[in-house]
């Protein structure tokens, strides 16, 4: 059947056919827009060219010394320190993790996994598996004792039980293997002794590049402040003076409250009058002079306004729809900056060693007119407000004498510190919670993990939980109400760590939370304490923590394993610490003569 269908379009229809008048912009009221640049006070500009080439000359010296922990005397002798060989967060933060004769509960599950790694290198030999028992025998892996069982629980010695009697102990196979002579014991026909040498060869070198470990084991030499739950170490480089006559000056830089995790510049002070010898380490190659000569290029931001009329404006950030208040002239200040003066900066690239102190001789930029003008450093500056402007200048260390000459001078600094962007964290290893008890008027140290002796995370709380199961039958947990009985004391579970507040110093007053011990409810007289390393830094000695380290938040502390790569494109793996902020007051339910 035949339709007829209809409809309307709507055309656009220039008047006249060429776009030229479109394209003139014209302005009906050049007036109006010449006001508005008067009152903007566009008309007391001068006239200036763009930047061509900008020459920059200065001085750079790489870090050549590192003291870990709060040096004890002015003068002291770091340990030399080669940036490109290692980070600083792996190198300051790295502890022993393995087993050793004086922590001797520490590490068994990787000696354990040592040892089965050679039996695997043993076995891609001709001869097979025909030495496994002999050097299983003769290095063999101690099953957990019975006070570890009643400690940990059966669930974390689990792995130490199946690996006794089957796997080689590695750590003292490595160092039998360090000593070069392999026992008699063993049975070696000679005829494989060359095999089997080459086997603990790789076997120690992979022993010894696993994990990244400090070079000595000495734990005062550890940057890890007990008191502070912090880091605190100190770095210097040679660096040349500003002014002639060139002489070599150390330069020291410290940092006092490192909690852990992603280090920069700004953990960093300067600390005149300490030295750690790197003066010494000045030769031809460093510190060594900066001389570039490159092309200066504007700064771009996001929102930044276009300079070119028929350009499209990013619409990602909108400093014009912000919102501020009469009181906020900060914000108002930076949008005003940011619209108005955004495109007068310029920035230059420089190429700087990492790892390294640099300061900056002069700057001298030439503009499209052939003006070559001299760029004085901010703290050169005759400008009023030049003494306040401290973008990316450190500040002197605490305690520092400000009557001495070398805490009055002023360095322009520039520290590129040699550190990682991004780390791979494992799961915490040892996890402590830090609050504060009012109502007991103490503080408590909560572990929530601590590394058992298999050197694998134990939650203590389902070990609390497993202790209580296997109590006598005879025993009255404190929590049954149906008897009357008098206690010395309610019940604290064993992984709540006890804080008690104590003079720090007798005659200046002052508080420091020190750790303690609760009595265990069973009558043997023994005390329960901290399992893990956190609350355990050094075996057999007292804890101070300062009472200013436990704030009301609280404090959240965790080790664990780290791994990055640095610039060779070498594998790190250490084990460190982080500090955390808690989660608020607390209230362990502690009573006294209860009835």
């Amino acid at each position: 059947m035949p339709s007829i269908t209809t409809w309307t379009r709507l055309e656009p229809d220039a008047t006249h056919t060429p776009l030229t008048d479109t394209l003139q912009a014209k302005v009906y009221d050049p007036l109006w827009l010449l006001a508005r640049q008067w009152q903007l006070g566009e008309f007391q500009g001068q006239d200036c060219g763009s930047p061509v080439t900008a020459v920059l000359r200065g001085d750079s010296a790489q870090l050549t010394r590192v003291h870990l922990g709060t040096p004890s005397s002015p003068s002291i002798q770091g340990e030399a320190y080669d940036a490109g060989q290692v980070p600083l967060e792996s190198l300051v933060e790295r502890e022993p993790f393995r087993y050793s004769t004086s922590q001797p509960s520490m590490g068994l599950g990787a000696a354990a996994e040592a040892g089965q790694h050679f039996l695997r290198l043993l076995g891609q030999k001709s001869f097979g598996t025909r030495y496994h028992a002999a050097f299983t025998k003769h290095f063999p892996m101690a099953p957990p004792t019975a006070e570890e069982i009643a400690t940990w629980g059966a669930a974390a010695l689990r792995f130490l039980h199946i690996m006794a009697g089957r796997v080689p102990d590695g750590a003292a196979l490595v160092a039998a293997l360090r000593k070069g002579a392999l026992p008699a014991e063993l049975g070696i026909d000679s005829s494989h002794e060359g095999d089997v040498r080459e086997v603990g060869r790789v076997f120690v070198l992979w022993y010894e590049q696993l994990v990244s470990e400090p070079v000595s084991r000495v734990v005062a030499n550890s940057a890890w402040s007990s008191q502070r739950m912090e880091y605190a170490f100190s770095i210097s480089a040679p660096l040349a003076s500003i002014t002639p006559p060139a002489t070599f000056r150390e330069t020291v830089l410290r940092a006092q409250e490192y909690p852990g995790g992603s280090l920069d510049w700004f953990h960093f002070d300067l600390a005149p009058g300490l030295s750690l010898g790197a003066d010494g380490d000045a030769d031809g190659k460093n510190s060594s002079p900066i001389l570039q000569t490159v092309i200066p290029s504007p700064v771009s931001y996001s929102g930044m306004p276009e300079t070119r009329w028929w350009e499209f404006e990013d619409a990602t950030v909108n400093f014009g729809a912000v919102d501020s208040g009469p009181e906020d002239l900060a914000r108002m200040l930076l949008i005003e900056f940011a619209v108005t003066y955004g495109n007068d900066w310029f920035v230059i690239p420089v190429e700087l060693p990492i790892g390294s102190l640099s300061t900056i001789q002069s700057l001298i930029v030439s503009d499209t007119f052939g003006v070559r003008t001299l760029i004085p450093s901010i703290k050169a500056s005759t400008h009023p407000t030049s003494p306040f402007w401290r973008m990316f200048s450190h500040s002197l260390a605490r305690g520092t004498d400000m009557s001495t000459s070398a805490a009055g001078e002023e360095r322009d600094l520039f520290f590129l510190a040699p550190t990682l962007r991004r780390t791979l964290e494992g799961k915490p290893v040892d996890e402590v919670l830090l609050i504060r008890d009012e109502m007991a008027n103490m503080a408590w140290g909560i572990e929530g993990h601590a590394e058992g002796p298999s050197g694998r995370s134990v939650n203590r709380r389902e070990a609390y939980s497993e202790k209580l199961k296997r109590r006598e039958p005879g025993f009255q947990p404190t929590s049954q109400q149906d008897i009357s009985a008098w206690r010395l004391a309610t019940e604290v579970p064993d992984y709540w760590v006890p804080l008690i507040p104590v003079l720090a110093r007798p005659n200046e007053g002052g508080i420091m939370f020190r750790r303690g011990a609760t009595l265990r409810q069973d009558g043997s007289l023994r005390s329960d304490t901290a399992q893990g390393r956190l609350m355990n830094p050094v075996p057999g000695t007292s804890l101070d923590i300062f009472e200013e380290e436990i704030p009301r938040e609280g404090v959240r502390l965790t080790r664990a394993y780290q791994h990055a790569r640095w610039l060779s494109g070498s594998s790190l793996l250490w084990l460190g610490r982080r500090k955390h902020p808690g989660r608020g007051e607390g209230s362990s339910g502690l009573r006294f003569d209860v009835s």
